[in-house]
């Protein structure tokens, strides 16, 4: 019989397709990078599971990397059978299934030993797919003669601040699911019987594509098994805000073109995207635009953030996964139309939010619109920084008042077919300003991999030479996301876009982490 694992058997659950190439064909798989970057973010929280679950040190951690299956099973028999201390890593295997538990906790019922089966995740809440998780779990570890008295879910509580000095006691939520676990045991055992004999086929189950390929998980098989449906010249994707379910609907119809839908299943934002893309005309009401920006005097400020989060908070006073700004562009135009560029960045590893809301507050100026593109992201975060630094309060708020949002703006008065339906900055920038791209950036080209860049920039072993190549990648593409939405201003506002050259030096206070503690260096914008 072939032993299934736990990760397998949720495979099937999502597609049997997806469980027999797993096991067949693995060398078709296509993890994205936000699939390994979870895959990251969940052996981070399993390390510190282990620190709340075992403060004294004294648990065991079973390693099938370095012991082998056969030996990590047999050890892991002999600490379930009269350990008293915490297992880590435990693994059982019967009925055709395998599986780890990520936190053993001994009891005593009844003057018999028994555990507490604990499952740490690092999202903030119980979901469904969870669940079946926990279920396939206790069902292999009870029929490999381990007696488990209750199973829970231990989530991150997002609401939960750190305290520093590396107590993370309070991280994680437990849920108590051991009742309907308990219950599931007949439902899992015949999912474990039908994925074995999907398993035993000689040929890939006949499964088409749908949203089961991206729900509950992306699956790293979707590229092969879209090799035979050549994309739609003009997918149903595009519909801005189209719901799921009329997608499905219309799927299964086979209608996957925008020349397919029937226009009384769009509403108006969807119909003139569905117009002007079939069409490939250019929707622009520069009337409304400029009215739109009229009520706005100058100077002008444009301002975008980049932030940071962490599963498991490194800075006391955080919580799980706060956006924390560690980087700001800012541009501001005249009223005697000179353009310059200002901008923050602390790459030091310290926390960076005070540091980041004083240079802002310095940076924005007293008068003036502040725009933006999506308001709601960074009025959001200068709110925070406004609870977490009360002395910062009342200015910080001055400059959330002075917020004007683009994004509304070129989602009501503008739409280019290139867009695909989307409204993002980096749609909307090469379309409506083609001489400007964010593909002529250098390893920094989108939100997640600055992310990346940060985190590497503050890890002890970047080099110094590396991490002063992460500085110019992050600034250069932080001034193109504000020196767009100068340009989307000048298109908007039915002005000439000035030269390169009408753009002055400004200061950038640069916190890099090596050499002073902070350096100035004025550039052009």
């Amino acid at each position: 019989m072939r032993f299934l694992s736990k990760s397998k058997l949720i495979a099937f659950r999502q597609c049997p397709k997806r469980l027999w190439l797993e096991i067949h064909r693995p060398e078709l798989r296509e993890d994205s990078a936000g699939t390994l970057a979870s895959f990251q973010v969940g052996y981070q929280v399993g390390d510190i599971a282990r620190r709340i679950y075992d403060p004294e040190e004294k648990g065991h951690v079973i390693d099938v990397k370095t012991e082998g299956f056969d030996a990590a099973f047999a050890r892991s028999a002999r600490l379930l059978a009269d350990s008293a201390d915490p297992i880590f890593e435990a693994g059982f295997k019967a009925e055709g299934g395998l599986a780890f538990a990520d936190v053993m906790l001994p009891v005593i019922e009844n003057g018999e030993r028994a555990w507490r089966m604990v499952e740490v995740k690092s999202s903030t809440s119980v979901k469904d797919y969870h669940r079946e998780d926990v279920a396939v779990q206790a069902f292999i570890a009870q029929a490999a003669g381990v007696t488990v008295q209750s199973v829970v879910l231990a989530c991150i509580d997002s609401s939960w601040v750190y305290p520093g000095e590396k107590d993370y006691r309070g991280l994680l939520a437990e849920t108590d699911l051991s009742a309907e676990t308990f219950a599931r045991s007949g439902e899992v055992s015949a999912w474990m019987a039908e994925a074995q004999r999907v398993a035993a086929q000689p040929a890939e189950p006949a499964v088409g594509v749908g949203t089961h390929c991206h729900v509950p998980f992306a699956c790293g098989f979707c590229n092969y098994c879209n090799r035979a449906n050549p994309p739609s010249e003009y997918p149903v994707d595009w519909l801005p805000q189209f719901p799921a379910a009329q997608r499905r609907r219309l799927a299964e119809q086979g209608i996957t073109d925008l020349r397919a839908v029937p226009d009384e299943l769009l509403n108006a934002k969807q119909s003139l995207v569905k117009k002007h893309t079939l069409n490939k005309t250019v929707f622009f009401d520069a009337v409304g635009a400029a009215g739109d920006l009229a009520p706005h005097g100058s100077p002008a400020t444009f301002l975008d953030f980049e932030t940071v989060q962490f599963a498991v908070p490194i800075w006391k006073g955080t919580r799980p996964y706060q956006q924390i700004p560690f980087q700001f562009s800012l541009h501001t135009l005249s009223p005697g139309g000179q353009l310059s560029q200002s901008a923050f960045l602390d790459l030091t590893g310290r926390d960076p939010s005070e540091s980041f809301a004083e240079a802002l507050i310095t940076a924005c100026g007293a008068t003036g619109p502040v725009f933006v593109y999506n308001a709601s992201f960074e009025t959001s975060r200068i709110n925070e920084l406004a609870q977490r630094f009360p002395h910062l309060a009342s200015p910080l708020s001055a400059i959330n008042a002075r917020v004007v949002d683009l994004l509304p703006i070129a989602r009501n008065r503008y739409y280019h077919p290139s867009q695909q339906g989307s409204w993002s900055i980096k749609a909307v920038l090469p379309a409506a300003v083609p001489a400007l791209s964010y593909d002529a950036l250098t390893g920094v080209k989108d939100g997640a991999m600055a992310i990346a860049a940060y985190c590497e920039a503050i890890r002890a072993d970047t080099t110094s030479a590396r991490k002063n190549e992460i500085t110019q990648q992050l600034l250069a593409y932080c001034r193109l996301d504000t020196f767009a939405m100068v340009r989307l201003w000048q298109c908007f506002n039915g002005r000439n876009e000035p030269a390169l050259s009408d753009v002055s030096p400004a200061p950038q206070l640069v916190r890099p982490g090596i050499g002073s503690d902070a350096v100035r260096d004025g550039i052009g914008a």
